[in-house]
C-alpha cells in the first residue's frame, strides 16, 4: 500500500467510524455489530501508527465516542472525565499489557471483571447523600443530568451512613434479559416498535423525560469504578469495592485479583466460558491495575486510561444442519419463521434455534430445510444465522417459503406495505387476540376508558373474550364478573360496562380504526368513512373505488378488500351491528373554512394542547392532518423538541407554524366574518 492509498483508506475509515459511533452513542440505534466496529477501529489505529504524518486530533481514535444531549435533563460539567477503554482482541495483546505494567510498576496487582454492555453513568454523593447522576455525554467535558431517572433504578442507593465528605462512583446502567423481554412484549402489545437489544433499550430509557418510564422498564446498575473521593482513603480498587458493597451499593459480580499474565488470561477465559449463563449481556472482560497509587503514576491519554484494557471476545461460529423451520404468530399478527437445527455449543451454552426474521432474509441467504448453516452468537447471547454452506446442500433442497395462510387460524396472510413483514389478516386470530383487543379499546379507536391491559388479559383467560364483538356482550355476564372480581367490585364493574355501552355511539371511523386492518390507521379510517359514509358501503367497495380516496393506495385498498372478504371478519361485523354499535359516519360540522384543502403535519410538544386537540382544531376548520412531511404538506405545526419532521419541512421550504400562529390564523378568519 502506498501513501496515497493509506491516506484514502484512513479518510474512509474515519468517516465510517464517526457515522456508526453517532448511531451507537447518540441514537441508540447501531447498524453494525460491536465486533465489526472494533475491527474497523483496530485497522484505523494500525494505519495511523504506520503513517503518523496523517495523525489528526479529530480522529475517532483520539476522542471518546458520543456527545452530550439535552434529552433527559440539563448539561453538566464532569468533575472527572468518563473515559473509554483501550480494546484488545488477543492473548498476545493482553500479555503485552500485563508485561508493560510489570516493567513500569513494582509487583502490580490486576483485577479482571465483567464488561457490562450498557450505558455509563456516574453518581455523586455528598456525605452519603446522592446529589447528582450524570451520563457520559462527550466523556471529557459534559454529560447529561439524569438524577430523576436514576432514582427510579432500584440499584441506585440514595443515602448511606459513615460516608466520606464526597464520593463519585461510575457504573453501567443495563437491562437484564428478562426485563428486556418484558419491555419488548409490552411494545408489541401496544403496537410499537420493539427495541433491538437490551443496551439500546437501557440507553433510550435512561434519557427519557418521563421518570415513570424508567421505573416501569426495570433498569439495573453495576458500579465498576471509584472516580473520586474526599474524606476517606482507599489503597486499592478491590478495597473500594468492599466498602461500597458494605453500604448496599451494587458492584460488579465475580471479579478476580491476579498477579501474573497467566492468571489474568485464565480469569478472562473463565468469564468467557460463563458469559452464556449470565442473566444479562456482557461484551468483554476488563483488566485493571488494582492499586490507586499505580493508576495515578500511569495516568491517562486523551481518550483512555493507561492502567486498564478491555478484552473483546471474538464471535464464536459453528456449522450445523437445519432440521425444520417452525412458524409462529406474534401478538401483532406477524409470521415469525424460526430455524430448528442440530444442537451446538456456543459461548458456553447449547443452542438449537435461531430466528429467520422474514421471507427476505430467507431468500437472501437461500435457506431451506436440510441446509448446513453457520451460526454465531450476537452480543454473546442471541444465536443468529450468518449464512449457508452451499456445497453441503442435499439434492432436492429448495428455499423455504412462508405460506399464504396463517399457521394458527388458517386466515389469509398479507405482506405489510413497505416492510418485510407477512401478517395474519384475522383480528380474531388467537395468537394476536389480546393485542387486537387492546388496540380496539384504545384512545384512537373506540376509546373505552378504564379498559386496561390487565382486564383484557384476565377476560381472555377466563373465556369471556374471543373477538372484539364479545366486548359488547360482557353486560350479559355482569353478575359473574362482579362475583369473580376480574374487573373489580360492583361499582367498578358497572362503571366499565356503562362506558362500553356509551362506546357504541362512537363515530364509525373509530370502529374501522379499532378493527386493526393492515395499513389502516385513524387518519385513513376517517378519510374512508368521509367518502363512503358507512361501514357497509366501505365493506362492499372495490379496490378501484377505495383508491379514489385521497392517500389510499392500492396496497392499502387491497388489505381492506381482503379483510372484508374473510368470513370470520364479516361475522364479527354482523354481530357488532346487531349489538347496536354505530356503523355510520357523522359528517363534520366545520367551524370555518380557514384551512380548506390544506394539509398539516404536527410534530413536537405544543405549549397548551395535545396533538389530538390540535388535530381536531385543524379538522374543525377544514384542514387535514397527515403523519409524514412531503411535497403535498402545506404547513408543519411544530412544538418543542421537534425532530426530523422539522428538518424535512425546512428542506422542502414548507411553512412552519407555532401553536400561536395557528390560533392567530383561525382568529383572523373569525374576525373577518
Amino acid at each position: 500500500m502506498n501513501k496515497e492509498e493509506a491516506k484514502e483508506e484512513i479518510k474512509k475509515l474515519r468517516e465510517t467510524l464517526e457515522y456508526h459511533s453517532n448511531l451507537y452513542y447518540n441514537e441508540d440505534a447501531p447498524q453494525i455489530t460491536d465486533y465489526e466496529y472494533d475491527m474497523m477501529m483496530r485497522r484505523l489505529r494500525e494505519l495511523e501508527s504506520l503513517y503518523p504524518e496523517f495523525t489528526d486530533a479529530a480522529s475517532p481514535t483520539q476522542h471518546v465516542g458520543g456527545k452530550a444531549k439535552r434529552q433527559a435533563g440539563v448539561l453538566v460539567k464532569h468533575n472527572v472525565p468518563m473515559l473509554s477503554l483501550q480494546d484488545v482482541f488477543s492473548k498476545e495483546e493482553v500479555d503485552a499489557f500485563v508485561h508493560e505494567m510489570e516493567e513500569k510498576l513494582d509487583h502490580p496487582e490486576f483485577v479482571v471483571e465483567y464488561k457490562i454492555d450498557g450505558l455509563s453513568m456516574s453518581l455523586r454523593y455528598e456525605k452519603g447523600h446522592l446529589v447528582m447522576a450524570e451520563t457520559r455525554g462527550d466523556g471529557i467535558e459534559y454529560g447529561e443530568d439524569v438524577t430523576a431517572n436514576a432514582l427510579e433504578i432500584p440499584d441506585v442507593v440514595r443515602d448511606f451512613s459513615d460516608a466520606p465528605e464526597y464520593m463519585e462512583i461510575r457504573g453501567e446502567v443495563y437491562m437484564k434479559n428478562a426485563a428486556f423481554d418484558a419491555v419488548n412484549e409490552k411494545q408489541e402489545l401496544l403496537g410499537k416498535k420493539p427495541f433491538a437489544n437490551p443496551r439500546n433499550c437501557a440507553a433510550g430509557t435512561l434519557r427519557q423525560l418521563d421518570a415513570s418510564v424508567v421505573r416501569d422498564r426495570g433498569l439495573s446498575l453495576f458500579i465498576f469504578n471509584l472516580q473520586q473521593v474526599r474524606g476517606r482513603d482507599f489503597e486499592t480498587h478491590t478495597e473500594a469495592y468492599e466498602y461500597m458493597r458494605s453500604k448496599g451499593i451494587t458492584v460488579i459480580d465475580d471479579y478476580t485479583v491476579c498477579h501474573t499474565a497467566e492468571e489474568v488470561w485464565d480469569a478472562i477465559c473463565a468469564i468467557g466460558e460463563n458469559r452464556g449463563n449470565l442473566s444479562y449481556d456482557i461484551d468483554g472482560a476488563v483488566v485493571k491495575v488494582n492499586r490507586y497509587a499505580d493508576r495515578e503514576l500511569l495516568g491517562n491519554t486523551a481518550k483512555v486510561p493507561r492502567w486498564a484494557v478491555a478484552y473483546k471476545y471474538p464471535p464464536e461460529e459453528k456449522e450445523t444442519k437445519i432440521l425444520d423451520i417452525e412458524l409462529s404468530v406474534g401478538r401483532t399478527g406477524r409470521i415469525n419463521p424460526t430455524a430448528v437445527f442440530e444442537p451446538i455449543r456456543l459461548c458456553g451454552t447449547t443452542v438449537s434455534r435461531a430466528t429467520l426474521h422474514n421471507q427476505d432474509f430467507i431468500d437472501e441467504l437461500n435457506i431451506g430445510i436440510g441446509d448446513t448453516v453457520v451460526v454465531y452468537k450476537s452480543g454473546e447471547i442471541i444465536p443468529k444465522i450468518k449464512g449457508t454452506v452451499p456445497e453441503k446442500r442435499p439434492a432436492g433442497t429448495v428455499t423455504f417459503q412462508i405460506p399464504d395462510r396463517c399457521p394458527v387460524c388458517g386466515s389469509k396472510t398479507l405482506r405489510e406495505e413497505n416492510t418485510a413483514d407477512i401478517k395474519c389478516t384475522s383480528a380474531s386470530c388467537p395468537a394476536q387476540l389480546e393485542r387486537n383487543l387492546i388496540h380496539f379499546v384504545g384512545r384512537e379507536a373506540m376509546d373505552i376508558k378504564g379498559f386496561g391491559t390487565v382486564y383484557i388479559e384476565e377476560l381472555v383467560r377466563a373465556g369471556y373474550l374471543h373477538d372484539v364483538a364479545d366486548i359488547f356482550l360482557l353486560k350479559e355476564h355482569r353478575d359473574e364478573l362482579v362475583a369473580s372480581g376480574i374487573i373489580g367490585k360492583e361499582k367498578n364493574t358497572d362503571k366499565l360496562l356503562g362506558i362500553i355501552e356509551e362506546a357504541k355511539e362512537r363515530d364509525a371511523d373509530r370502529l374501522i380504526t379499532g378493527l386493526g386492518i393492515l395499513n389502516v390507521g385513524a387518519s385513513a379510517a376517517k378519510s374512508l368513512l368521509l367518502h363512503f359514509k358507512n361501514v357497509e358501503a366501505l365493506a362492499n367497495a372495490t379496490v378501484e373505488e377505495m383508491t379514489r380516496v385521497e392517500d389510499i393506495g392500492e396496497v392499502t385498498a387491497r388489505c381492506i378488500y381482503e379483510y372484508f372478504r374473510e368470513e370470520e371478519n364479516v361475522e364479527v361485523l354482523r354481530r357488532l351491528k346487531n349489538y347496536g354499535v354505530n356503523m355510520e359516519k357523522e359528517m363534520p360540522r366545520l367551524s370555518s373554512e380557514t384551512f380548506s384543502q390544506k394539509t398539516f403535519v404536527i410534530t413536537g410538544t405544543l405549549p397548551s394542547m395535545g396533538r389530538s386537540e390540535a388535530k381536531a382544531l385543524i379538522e374543525q376548520n377544514g384542514g387535514k392532518v397527515t403523519g409524514s412531511v412531503s411535497k403535498k404538506t402545506d404547513y408543519l405545526l411544530a412544538g418543542e423538541a421537534a425532530g426530523s419532521k422539522l428538518d424535512k419541512a425546512k428542506e422542502l421550504n414548507i411553512p412552519i407554524l407555532s401553536e400561536e400562529d395557528l390560533l392567530n390564523m383561525i382568529k383572523e378568519t373569525d374576525n373577518a366574518h
